[in-house]
């Protein structure tokens, strides 16, 4: 072990997350929310209820273990028409473990630091910031299954493929062997003078990105890494290409690209989505807290994103020997041109990434049309030959909006690949009073966005997306979180994780701050995912079933029924729907938050599954202290699911940290207290009959 360095200051730069913008002359989600319930509540009690269709069901009737078992049928959750829901629901827990239903098992693979390409160094404390770049990276996120036959998505082999993942963020005190034994908060960072340590600013770059590691199943059910060509680590230093609208725009050019087509690495990547033709999509949710910027007029797009002068989230740009690589995480003016320095970096940050897994040697492709926010991720519906390809992504910021994005050129099987999303219409929704909506279109020249508000060309519109969506009028949202699109009936559902700071209640869940989030979902007009209006409706309303003595703060599911001790949640954040229409839903109660106050009832962050046919909704699994459950997929056979447990150990306080307790919150997964830090890994959860997940 080292020793602990002198001439050091600590500096917390809290979460990093971005800021909370109102714009108060649009209509607050609870207003409209508020006028929506109390028409249903009208049309419930009268023939007009059948108009509702997808709507009028909603989530209702959470029974216990015992009611659903009389109604199950046999080969239930297996496309024979039965419930999909099955299994017995586990408690809340506040342990340091893993819990899945009666009949699971679970296996931990792929932590941090696990090697996976290069020279495969093993994980230790003491290892560089090169050798991070060939290790898994830290915080495990959104992620996918990739059959390795390279051709569906969604189908070929359940016993071998390309798992790939995203890294959203570090937490230093966990990765340097100089940050034992210092009063360290999550985030926090320790200065050398006026600089940060090179090789460990390096190496928190290389500990972001995305990974693709081949797997396979083994005979006993458990999951082994291949050595293979096709492991790969894509870092925060990794070459990539701009295309789209913005590239080769003023705005995007930099030292680095002078000609704005090119930028390194990417950052803070949180949920992700899979494309018809077979490539993986990464986020870029929180960039902005990565940047500082010193300049007297900071422009637009920065301050809308939240950069300011203050030193950016781990302080990089302030890395010893002032290499390129770590001082364009300063945006300030210093040259006389853009070209000279990297005040049009941050403008390079906020896209969606397409990484083709199958081949190692692609340069990742920032797709630019699809808009520049806080994207939480992507997700398309279904893919038609001769339609438009349609994708949906929220802008994870309170107050922030839902966008669509519908392609110029129609699906052709086998023919399309990425460059359908260069061209075409990004739209931004509308909640309408009524139960309806509408889909705005950002295009330069319309509606407001052109010189008259600053705008040059659609470029300008796009990377100012999130001035351009609060100009047409768009409803700020309480954030938006992953969506998803069910596959047999294309309803599409949103998770809003919580807006704390809502001062106006609502008729059908009366609170005056909408801590626990809630879930949106909505029907295209005609079933027309490319269409321009829609009917939205409320799935389900996080919360507490009156347990910490608030009544007003009590979940609800849609027809108003408060939930159960066995689905109780908050904070829902991560959320897919597997091909039988299960609903997953993973939660994200903060760090500040967790087993505290009124999110005490909750225990550790937890994985639920709904089946929105019958109502039944059960707690899955619960994860170990202090963690997120995040990421969530199945094999095509739909026998072995993979979900990420992030930030395991993350509540540990400064004061422990200081007391050499770093520990005392969680050890998972590797129980070994002296040498090795919680770590996010990934949980390859399988029923033991060899049945179905979630039956």
């Amino acid at each position: 072990m080292s020793e602990v360095r002198t001439n050091i200051t600590i500096v917390d730069n809290g979460n990093g997350d971005e800021p909370q913008i109102s714009y108060t002359d649009n209509r607050t989600f609870a207003s409209v929310l508020d006028a929506r319930l109390a028409r249903r509540t009208v049309l419930k009690s009268t023939a007009g209820a059948a108009a509702l269709g997808f709507m009028s069901l909603g989530l209702a009737g959470c029974l216990d273990s015992s009611s659903s078992s009389s109604r199950r049928s046999p080969g239930a959750g297996e496309g024979e028409g039965g419930p999909l829901v099955t299994f017995k629901a586990v408690p809340t827990s506040e342990s340091d473990e893993i819990i899945v239903p009666e009949g699971y098992s679970y296996q931990v693979i792929l932590p941090w630091g696990t090697p996976i390409t290069g020279s495969m160094p093993a994980f230790d404390l003491a290892n560089t910031g090169e050798e991070q770049g060939m290790q898994m990276g830290s915080h495990h996120d959104g992620m996918h299954f990739f059959p390795i036959e390279g051709e569906e998505p969604f189908e070929g082999s359940s016993d071998e493929g390309l798992l790939v993942m995203n890294h959203e963020y570090v937490e230093p005190r966990f990765m340097h062997l100089d940050h034992i034994g210092q009063e360290l908060g999550s985030g926090a960072v320790i200065m050398k003078g006026d600089v940060r340590d090179r090789d460990q600013a390096l190496k928190e770059i290389n500990a972001h990105g995305v990974s693709v590691v081949h797997i396979r199943k083994r005979s006993d059910n458990r999951w082994e890494l291949v050595q293979s060509d096709y492991n790969r680590r894509i870092t925060g230093r990794t070459h990539m290409e701009l295309a789209g609208p913005v590239r080769g725009s003023d705005l995007v050019r930099t030292k680095y690209s002078p000609d704005g087509i090119a930028t390194r690495g990417t950052l803070n990547n949180c949920a992700m989505g899979v494309t018809p033709w077979n490539t993986y999509m990464a986020a870029e949710e929180n960039w902005a807290g990565y940047f500082r910027n010193r300049d007297a007029e900071i422009p637009r797009e920065h301050a809308n994103y939240g950069i300011r002068a203050n030193d950016s989230r781990y302080r990089w740009a302030l890395a010893e020997g002032g290499e390129d690589e770590f001082i364009r995480f300063d945006a300030t003016s210093t040259g006389a041109s853009a070209t000279e320095d990297y005040r049009n970096e941050p403008n390079c940050f906020g896209w969606m990434v397409e990484i083709d897994p199958f081949d190692p040697d692609s340069t990742p492709i920032k797709r630019t049309t699809l808009g520049r926010f806080g994207h939480e991720g992507v997700v398309f519906g279904p893919a038609i030959e001769g339609q438009p390809v349609v994708c949906y992504s929220g802008d994870d910021s309170t107050n922030q909006f839902i966008y669509k994005f519908v392609s110029e050129q129609p699906f052709q099987k086998g023919v399309t690949d990425g460059s359908i999303l260069d061209t075409g219409i990004l739209y931004v929704a509308k909640f309408n009073d009524d139960g309806s909506g509408e889909w705005l279109p950002l295009v330069y020249g319309q509606n407001g966005l052109d010189a008259g508000n600053g705008f040059r060309d659609q470029a300008d519109v796009l990377v100012n997306t999130r001035l351009a969506a609060g100009l047409m009028g768009a409803t700020p949202m309480d954030r938006p979180e992953w969506g998803a699109v069910d596959p047999n009936n294309g309803d599409v559902y949103f998770t809003l994780t919580n807006n704390s700071g809502r001062s106006e209640p609502n008729g059908a869940n009366p609170r005056t701050q909408n801590r626990h989030g809630h879930i949106i979902r909505w029907q295209e007009a005609n079933g027309n995912h490319a269409s321009t209006t829609f009917d939205w409706d409320i799935f389900i309303f996080g919360g507490d079933a009156g347990e910490s003595g608030q009544a007003n703060l009590a979940g609800k599911d849609a027809n108003g029924d408060a939930l159960t001790a066995d689905n109780l949640l908050s904070s829902p954040d991560g959320l897919w729907i597997d091909k039988d229409s299960r609903v997953w839903i993973q939660t994200d109660i903060g760090e500040g938050n967790q087993n505290s106050g009124v999110f005490e009832v909750f225990g550790n962050n937890a994985m639920l599954c709904a089946d929105p046919a019958t109502g039944e909704m059960r707690r899955f699994l619960t994860g170990p202290i202090g963690q997120e459950v995040t990421g969530v997929i199945t094999t095509p056979d739909q026998k072995t699911m993979f979900i990420n447990i992030q930030h395991p150990g993350a509540t540990t306080t400064p004061q422990e940290w200081a007391a050499g307790q770093r520990y005392v919150r969680s050890t998972w997964p590797d129980r070994n207290p002296v040498r090795v830090p919680p770590r996010s890994a990934t949980v390859v959860i399988w029923k033991d009959d060899g049945g179905v997940i979630g039956t």
